[in-house]
């Protein structure tokens, strides 16, 4: 009988995986997306405006929602036009609409990742539902998945503190790692792009999609917990 319960906890990790990952994706894109008001704070922290040519804040904040159209595939292109130093002109040059579209082609597979990732979670669970035999212990899969959120969290939270004993150099291997190119690089006194997102902004960014993911990721677990808990209490009652 044995034999025919052994896959359950490898799926119950694996599922658990499937999830996180979403959960990630998920609170990226919820930073990114879903916060308001959070570019104007953060443009406002950081006093870009300094930094460029003579603009208001409405139209950065224009530029920045056409930005963010484009990185979800709603926008065709980056060709975006504002006023700068009292001439209406393009915003993004060549350079940072290449590197864009590098970023847009990541974030689209992020989403993309992130359905693959749910669907096999979903068949996984499915799976579990119709040939989890009589022999397993109900809420078997409940702790496995305990087990998958624990290991894959620990291994975040080990990444997360890495990088923030040198965000710098971590950012520079993120770009090396995702980027086949030299596009990142931006020189701020032609680029408009790193002068509105300079490396503080991406500091408090990650941190603020580690706490969402933090809190989803805990969530997760709590249910999961409680759930294996009352079955593993009921099955001992009897």
């Amino acid at each position: 009988m044995k034999t025919k319960t052994v896959w359950i906890y490898p799926a119950g990790i694996l599922c658990a995986v499937c999830f996180l990952l979403a959960f990630l994706i998920t609170a990226i894109e919820a930073v990114a997306y879903w916060t308001p008001g959070y570019y104007e704070k953060e443009y406002t922290k950081y006093e870009v405006l300094n930094d460029l040519p003579e603009m208001t804040m409405e139209d950065l904040l224009e530029v920045t929602d056409e930005m963010m159209a484009f990185l979800r595939g709603k926008r065709p292109d980056l060709h975006v036009f504002t006023t700068m130093g009292g001439e209406y002109r393009e915003f993004f040059n060549a350079r940072e609409i290449a590197h864009m579209e590098d970023v847009r082609t990541l974030f689209i597979g992020g989403l993309w990742l992130r359905r693959i990732c749910l669907l096999l979670a979903a068949s996984l669970i499915g799976a579990y539902g119709f040939l989890r035999p009589k022999s397993c212990p109900r809420g078997a899969f409940s702790r496995a998945l305990c087990v998958g959120t624990g290991a894959f969290f620990a291994v975040s939270f080990l990444i997360a503190g890495l990088i923030a004993t040198d965000f710098s150099k971590y950012f520079v291997v993120f770009h090396r790692i995702f980027f086949r190119n030299d596009l990142w690089i931006l020189d701020p006194r032609t680029d408009m792009l790193i002068n509105i997102v300079p490396e503080p902004f991406f500091m408090d960014t990650a941190f603020r999609i580690g706490v969402l993911f933090a809190v989803m990721s805990g969530v997760f677990f709590a249910i999961n917990f409680l759930i294996g808990f009352m079955h593993r209490k009921a099955a001992l009652s009897f």
